[in-house]
């Protein structure tokens, strides 16, 4: 078995890589330059140039790790070389590197949600914004993987796709409305694990079914109606916020249970926001795998917010798509938050 450390290991993940050049044109090690691009793209910075300028800058840090027997290689060589390489190659290499260092977490919320990338779009070029799916695992606040869609509208399309790539078994999987689908809950089901459903409007007859049920069992008290209950209580920068979570496996009566594999409960949850005088009450509702676990519940829910409020872009998968595209990394600026609906 392969020692976990090494196993971890970006450079031994990187060692993988086929080398695209001629082996008599080779002047310095491939694993060299693509350990310093990625290290500098890690960073922030965006250009060949800054490659260069990032090897020179950190040469007696590199050398702890690295050969460097010609000693640090030019823009233009990381231009040759990424010109060579294969996007979906690193591109997978990146995958299995970032699911190796995801720690074993029971009941793991893995979070899938699409973010259209500003100032992603090149008018010249007639290229629209490029659109990423992302998978975010929770607790161990990492990106698993990412997948590029020309439009949002691909997004569901691409989540089966990504959804396939990812190890999931014993995990809960979060997707808002916009992938709130039959075939989705299908794949996540066939991967071992749970899921986390948000419905909204555009759920038609299944939304009003599940809505009209568990608004009615709230007004009669839940009289009569199994169900699990948690009310949790959050204060900071002058906002009170109160979320309680509703979760019955009672779904008898709902029409198209047989339609959503391994569908077990349904649930609300309500947000009760109180900012100096205001009071605003927001409810959403949700088709779940899960047991009638409030609690489990509310930590599935809570952690697909994590997508939105932790998630910093670093896009290594990106990058290198537009460096094999256009000659050059361009990379969208850093957010702190994603505008993409939550669950």
């Amino acid at each position: 078995m392969q020692n976990l450390s090494t196993s971890r290991s970006l450079q031994t993940a990187l060692a993988t890589l086929t080398d695209p050049r001629a082996e008599s044109l080779t002047e310095h090690r491939l694993l060299d330059i693509r350990m310093i691009a990625v290290c500098c793209l890690l960073c922030g910075r965006q250009s060949f140039t800054h490659m260069e300028q990032f090897g020179h800058a950190k040469r007696a840090w590199l050398r702890t790790f690295l050969e460097l027997p010609d000693g640090i290689p030019s823009h233009a060589t990381f231009r040759r070389l990424f010109l060579l390489l294969a996007p979906q190659s690193f591109a997978e290499v990146c995958l299995r590197w970032t699911q190796s260092l995801r720690t074993a977490v029971g009941a793991e919320v893995v979070a899938l949600d699409g973010k259209t990338l500003r100032r992603s779009f090149d008018r010249a070029k007639g290229r629209g914004p490029l659109h990423l799916v992302s998978a975010w695992a929770a607790t161990n606040r990492l990106v698993l993987g990412q997948l590029a869609t020309a439009e949002k509208s691909n997004e569901i399309t691409a989540v089966p796709e990504l959804l396939r790539t990812l190890e999931l078994a014993g995990c809960i999987v979060t997707v808002d409305a916009l992938n709130c689908q039959k075939t989705i809950a299908k794949e996540i089901s066939e991967a071992d694990a749970d899921y986390v459903m948000a419905l909204n409007g555009n759920h038609g007859t299944a939304h009003a079914e599940v809505q009209s049920f568990l608004e009615d069992a709230r007004h009669r008290g839940f009289a009569g109606v199994a169900h699990d209950f948690v009310e949790t209580l959050d204060k900071n920068h002058g906002r009170l916020e109160i979320r309680r979570c509703w979760i019955s496996d009672q779904i008898h009566w709902f029409a198209d249970r047989g339609q959503w594999e391994k569908l077990r409960t349904v649930a609300m949850v309500e947000a009760e926001r109180h900012v100096g005088d205001q009071v605003s009450v927001e409810r959403r509702f949700y088709l779940c795998s899960l047991p009638p676990d409030a609690k489990l519940l509310a930590h599935a829910v809570r952690g697909h917010w994590g997508i939105e409020n932790q998630l910093h872009w670093v896009l290594w998968m990106c990058r290198w798509a537009k460096i094999s595209a256009a000659g050059a990394p361009t990379t969208p600026r850093k957010t702190s938050r994603l505008s993409a609906a939550s669950c």
